[in-house]
């Protein structure tokens, strides 16, 4: 069976803040670290070389893949943060339409400026998608 891709690395994630050298990006992913800290209960891994990853959930699908994978995360790209909300979008038409300039995915949130975003709004989506995985994954 074929592992994911995307695995937790040993990368130090104040490490990888720190060098940011963009100082507002910089300050965009000290907010969602400290939120997503706060909200999660757990410290980030980094996974991979650019994703932050907080508490983990094992998945088993119906094809028998199963494996590991962080609740709750985000990535600085070059022209998005890119929140993941692991539950996906489903009850949170609302808060969606609240939140601000954005695009989604599957399970990724697209923000090009936290300072473009309603973060009350961003702070309940998370909590939604942490309970919602809290559900489906009992740790």
């Amino acid at each position: 069976m074929a592992e994911n891709k995307t695995q937790p690395t040993s990368l130090d994630p104040d490490k990888a803040i720190a060098e940011i050298t963009d100082d507002k990006r910089r300050h965009d992913v000290e907010t969602l670290d400290a939120l997503l800290r706060r909200l999660s209960g757990s410290p980030p891994v980094m996974w991979g070389p650019a994703m932050f990853g907080y508490g983990t959930y094992q998945y088993k699908y119906a094809s028998g893949r199963q494996g590991e994978f962080f609740r709750c995360g985000f990535a600085s790209r070059s022209r998005d943060l890119v929140v993941y909300l692991m539950s996906g979008f489903g009850g949170l038409e609302d808060e969606l339409g609240r939140l601000g300039p954005h695009k989604t995915g599957k399970s990724c949130l697209y923000i090009k400026k936290l300072d473009a975003i309603d973060m009350a709004v961003l702070e309940r989506m998370l909590a939604h998608s942490l309970a919602v995985m809290a559900e489906r994954y009992p740790a």
